[in-house]
């Protein structure tokens, strides 16, 4: 019998402080700011109409944060997979692209011409987080064939495991997949061990109607 497709709901966390200043927070446990906390209230009343399964989240708190109105809407326990920690950003934690380019002009300009072979000193390799990423959806979605699960992640992580799962390159998901929109909600099919994208970075009040 072929098992049933599960449909993985992906957002991204709402926003930071330091998102807000457009500052790469990666591994760094950065608290929301209050309109990442609306963001989330916003997911959470999205969530009570999701017909949800399950919810999975990154271990960093503004994830976890993110998911907990949906989490009480739905009076489902979120579930902590710390393999769906952001991307490490190296030298760029805390900073803005300009502010490390301004230290590092030729290693920022390698990284934005090829940002998988290139990545920020001391940045996790991506290709490696689009493979964990993407073991860990493969891994959600075997365990809850047939169901609807909420992830809550990251807008580096997301986009990197969505090359890996849907065959793009590494290389071209600054291009192919423009950045995530907070609380904006992804739509992935997972049948099989195979993936497809059915809606990408779609607002919340979209997505509830």
């Amino acid at each position: 019998m072929t098992t049933p497709p599960t449909t993985l709901l992906l957002t991204r966390h709402g926003e930071t402080v330091w998102h807000a200043e457009n500052r790469y927070a990666g591994v760094s446990d950065i608290d929301l700011t209050a309109r990442g906390l609306d963001q989330a209230r916003a997911l959470g009343d999205w969530a009570a109409g999701a017909a949800l399964d399950a919810i999975v989240t990154s271990p960093l708190s503004r994830a976890r944060r993110t998911a907990d109105p949906a989490a009480r809407r739905t009076r489902l326990t979120a579930v902590v997979d710390p393999e769906l920690v952001e991307c490490d950003f190296g030298i760029a934690e805390g900073r803005t692209l300009g502010e490390v380019g301004a230290v590092h002009p030729q290693k920022v300009a390698a990284f934005q011409r090829d940002p998988a072979a290139h990545p920020l000193p001391n940045g996790e390799d991506p290709k490696a987080a689009a493979g964990r990423g993407a073991a860990a959806l493969l891994r959600i979605a075997g365990t809850h064939p047939g169901r609807r699960v909420l992830v809550v992640a990251h807008n580096t992580l997301w986009r990197l495991t969505l090359c890996r799962l849907l065959s793009i390159p590494e290389s071209e998901y600054r291009r192919v997949l423009p950045g995530m929109g907070n609380c904006a909600i992804t739509e992935l099919r997972v049948q099989g061990g195979r993936a497809a994208l059915m809606s990408y970075n779609v607002p919340l009040a979209v997505a509830a109607q």
